[in-house]
């Protein structure tokens, strides 16, 4: 398929939106005239703002905030770490003046989404297994009363913005499980279909926390939380004087962590660390940017600072997993962006097909979606991810046990 026309100035979203209907809207959940951005800007220039602006001051304190707005302590960073615009190392040093239990507190979320990265790493598909094998509550109701507002704005701003502090998402997961007894996987789908920092293993792992997976204590969400992180929603919600999570739910507890997929080692399909140092094996004549790794600091980009770059939109995949637009006008932005700085070529159709008759330099992706892509595609220089804590045969049967063996 021909290379798509070029992306619009990243400052114009209007445009960008425009583009993203007119070249991959028939790939996304919505009709493509309802393609519109979320809420946050793509690109390397958004993410060095954010970068600049982040100050974890009060986060211990305040990083479950939910509202008014203006009190969430979260750093709202995470989407660019999910397509590495940000790395983890980067985020890790930039808060090594703040406050020491901030800092502790800030640094120890950064460990847990390095975590969810090495489970990934070594079990790959097999994340999607139940660790548990029927909801912890099985005999409810699967559907519950559409005018909670808490669950409704929950859903707004998942739908509208793309993104959620981490109390809410815990609510809505909890509330989808523990209450209603759907099944974990189909929620997880549902968020990472619109969660612009959408990712298969920090988004499988917390909602596989949440029913208990592992730990065998369910997550009970109830009004308790709402009143305490957000009473201005129960305070305008119809059913607060008949409120349906007025009491804590029940819930079978779950298994222990001993029959927990994550004790096997590298299972099939997984993608494992990847390379220590670069691995070349010949010229490369392009860069191939994949979407964990997009950022100016990307390995590869940094490696071959003359190459043109490639980005291929992954019509099958996409398909397959219909994302939210506002997902994609992330990734439009992005590379809009990268397109001020470097030369970029963006295509959509099968990886390998799009990429036939080029040797390129690429940064490993510690994901499934890597190691089958890359398999189709002559890479001529492979470069190391960008780890927090590199991987080793550690254990990693809770995120306790694997913390107490993290060097940092």
């Amino acid at each position: 398929m021909p290379a798509l026309p070029a992306l619009p100035a990243p400052d114009d979203t209007d445009a960008v939106v425009a583009w993203v209907a007119e070249h991959l809207g028939d790939l996304t959940r919505e009709a493509a005239g309802d393609v519109r951005p979320g809420g946050h800007r793509g690109g390397q220039t958004a993410a060095d703002v954010a970068l600049a602006g982040l100050d974890v001051t009060g986060y211990a304190r305040t990083r479950s905030n939910v509202l008014p707005v203006e009190r969430q302590g979260a750093s709202r960073v995470s989407p660019y770490l999910t397509h590495g615009l940000l790395d983890l190392p980067t985020v890790w040093d930039a808060v090594a003046d703040a406050p020491s239990g901030d800092r502790r507190k800030y640094r120890d979320e950064l460990l847990w989404q390095e975590y969810a990265r090495h489970v990934y790493a070594r079990v790959g598909p097999a994340t999607r297994e139940p660790l548990r094998r029927e909801p912890p509550h099985p005999d409810v109701d699967p559907d519950w009363d559409e005018r909670m507002a808490c669950i409704g704005w929950v859903q707004d701003q998942l739908e509208q913005d793309g993104w959620l502090v981490n109390q809410v998402r815990t609510w809505w997961a909890s509330h989808w499980t523990v209450r209603h007894g759907r099944d974990w996987r189909d929620g997880e789908d549902h968020f990472y279909r619109h969660l612009l920092d959408g990712s298969r293993a920090a988004n499988r792992l917390g909602w596989q926390w949440t029913i208990g997976a592992g730990t065998g204590k369910p997550y009970g969400f109830s009004r308790w939380q709402v009143e305490k992180r957000a009473s201005e929603l129960c305070g305008s919600c119809v059913l607060r004087d008949a409120c349906p999570v007025q009491e804590w739910p029940d819930a079978h507890p779950g298994p222990t962590v001993e029959h927990a997929p994550v004790r096997i080692g590298h299972a099939a399909g997984a993608p494992g660390p990847g390379p220590d140092t670069p691995v070349v094996e010949g010229g490369a004549s392009a860069v191939w940017l994949t979407p964990e790794s997009m950022g100016d600091a990307d390995p590869a980009l940094e490696a071959h600072p003359d190459l043109p770059v490639v980005y291929v939109f992954d019509e099958p995949k996409l398909a397959e997993l219909r994302w939210s637009g506002k997902r994609l006008v992330f990734l439009a932005e992005t590379l809009a962006d990268l397109a001020t700085r470097r030369d970029v070529e963006v295509r959509r159709g099968v990886v390998g097909e799009e990429l036939a008759g080029r040797s390129v330099a690429v940064t490993f992706a510690p994901v499934p979606w890597f190691t089958r892509r890359s398999a189709d595609v002559d890479v001529a220089a492979l470069h190391p991810w960008r780890w927090l804590e590199r991987p080793t045969s550690q254990r990693l049967t809770s995120y306790s046990a694997w913390r107490k063996g993290v060097r940092r």
